[in-house]
């Protein structure tokens, strides 16, 4: 059984035992998780479909670690001007564990 969910504006498609990196949540490690905005679950020819969420359809999820991406660097740079502009950013994460999957 696979489910399609959202979290941090973004869709994840996972399985019972499958580990994702998602947007950052606020959660300590350890934590069971619930996230209630599931858009679809399927298993087969057996696919249901919210509109927009399926009503009582929760994935469950341990928080297995808290960290943050590889580095992504910017540089800005105008020739012939001696302008340069160099930045860098990090992404968070969470990194979670699927434990269920509930259709509702």
């Amino acid at each position: 059984m696979y489910a399609v969910f959202e979290t941090g504006g973004k869709q994840y498609r996972a399985s019972e035992g499958d580990v994702i990196r998602v947007e950052k949540i606020d959660a300590p490690e350890g934590k069971v998780i619930d996230i209630d905005k599931v858009l679809m679950v399927g298993e087969g020819n057996d696919v249901r479909i919210g509109t927009p969420y399926l009503e009582g359809g929760k994935v469950s999820a341990t928080v297995r670690a808290q960290g943050r991406h590889k580095k992504i660097r910017i540089v800005k740079l105008r020739r012939r001007k001696h302008s340069r502009k160099q930045m860098g950013h990090r992404q968070a994460y969470t990194e979670l564990q699927i434990t269920a999957i509930s259709a509702g």
